[in-house]
């Protein structure tokens, strides 16, 4: 596993840092590390580590598969009456088949196939590499440090709006949004390295490291980000402690299940509130101001969208089809907005769907889990703050975010698992 775990560190650092750096080759790079660590795991992966796979995803590996199916289906020719009225448009000024496609353009939607395979990749290579917990922790330790990286960069340029456009710095919002529950993480391995008499030193220096990661992230999020971007990330945290609550109390199942209902309930009426404070579509009001005439136009791309979308990827090109100046970029609002006009509620709905069951399977994992919950834990609040900024900004379309969003959900599916089932 030593070559699938070189690829997925490559997959990880070369998705963040060379994205937020602005390199237009860092997405290319990240699937084919994400190819080349499937290739490696696929050839050194025994039994046992296929064991170990099938019993980590258990019940969600139907749902993983969700999206890159429909993708798929959006490239099917089909009846020029179901697909996309590009198409139906096309044959009557130049002629062709009596076919199309339910997306409006075949490349972009193929490289959206090619995304979510890599992303789909990436959760199985990081659930048989982390197998190993020293190779979990030294995976956390990475993640930790590329999104406080991010974070950083996202702190640092803000003063000068010159330096860093909207859509990096949604990508560095994103990012640390993920590393502050992922540094909280790393200060829980910490906390229980001391617990299990490891070496002080070394436990209160990796303490310390997370402390900083998360106060940098923090300050990321909380400081210089949206209304909705600062609520995700109150929800991770808040889940985070509620598992640890939950572990250290040992309370009963009747007692958790009125627990997390009432935090459910919680959440519930603050997303409600945030919610009514705007204004418009439900998928642009906690998404950043626009300016001019790009709210409207948005609004009626929402309007027209049909019930399987205009293909996934595809945001760019149908925008275009609204805009009075065609050269104008008209960017993704946020993630949820950009699903809905690239795959309908159809996709929107699976995609919710997806998170949702990930987010309960790693839930259900911390608290079955013993001293290695905080895997699972942080993986969960992750999930927790991706439902909410989904709808706050447009980071999690950038395959950065993506990548280090799946290794973070293989690592938690991976160490959900208890050592009992290793060999």
């Amino acid at each position: 596993m030593s070559l699938a775990y070189f690829a997925l560190i490559l997959a990880i650092v070369s998705a963040s840092i060379l994205e937020i750096a602005g390199a237009h080759f860092s997405a290319p790079m990240g699937m084919a590390a994400a190819a080349l660590g499937v290739l490696a795991a696929s050839l050194s992966a025994r039994k046992a580590d296929y064991d170990h796979y099938l019993r980590a995803v258990a019940w969600t590996r139907w749902f993983l598969v969700i999206i890159p199916v429909g993708i798929a289906l959006q490239l099917l020719p089909v009846w020029l009456s179901l697909a996309h009225p590009i198409w139906a448009s096309a044959r009557e000024a130049v002629g062709g088949l009596s076919f199309g496609f339910i997306t409006a353009d075949v490349g972009l939607t193929l490289n959206a196939l090619a995304l979510a395979l890599s992303a789909l990749a990436l959760i199985g290579v990081t659930i048989l590499v982390s197998r190993d917990r020293g190779r979990a922790e030294l995976i956390l330790f990475v993640l930790g440090g590329v999104t406080t990286v991010s974070a950083l960069v996202l702190i640092l340029h803000r003063p000068s709006p010159t330096s860093a456009n909207a859509s990096s710095t949604g990508l560095a919002t994103t990012l640390g949004g993920l590393g502050l529950l992922v540094n909280l993480a790393v200060m829980q391995l910490a906390a229980e390295r001391a617990e299990t008499h490891h070496a002080l030193s070394r436990s209160i220096a990796i303490g310390l490291c997370g402390l900083v990661g998360a106060l940098i992230c923090g300050l990321a999020v909380f400081g210089f980000s949206s209304t909705g971007s600062a609520v995700g990330a109150t929800f991770g945290i808040v889940l985070v402690l509620l598992i640890l609550l939950i572990r250290r109390l040992d309370l009963s199942a009747p007692a958790v299940a009125a627990l997390s209902l009432a935090a459910l309930v919680g959440a519930a009426i603050v997303l409600a509130f945030v919610f009514e404070k705007g204004s418009g579509s439900a998928l642009l009001r906690l998404a950043p101001d626009m300016a001019g005439e790009l709210k409207p136009t948005l609004e009626r791309m929402l309007a027209d969208t049909r019930w399987f979308g205009a293909g996934a990827g595809a945001f760019a090109a149908v925008s275009r089809i609204y805009q009075s100046d065609p050269g104008q970029l008209l960017p993704a609002p946020s993630v949820a907005a950009a699903i809905f006009v690239d795959m309908g509620w159809v996709g929107l709905v699976a995609a919710l769907a997806v998170l949702a069951a990930l987010l309960l399977r790693l839930f259900f994992g911390a608290l079955a889990r013993g001293r290695d919950s905080f895997f699972p834990a942080a993986a969960a609040a992750c999930l927790s703050f991706t439902l909410v900024e989904a709808f706050s900004g447009p980071g999690l379309l950038r395959p950065a975010a993506i990548f280090c969003l799946s290794a973070i959900a293989g690592l938690g599916l991976s160490q959900s698992i208890g050592q009992s089932s290793r060999s």
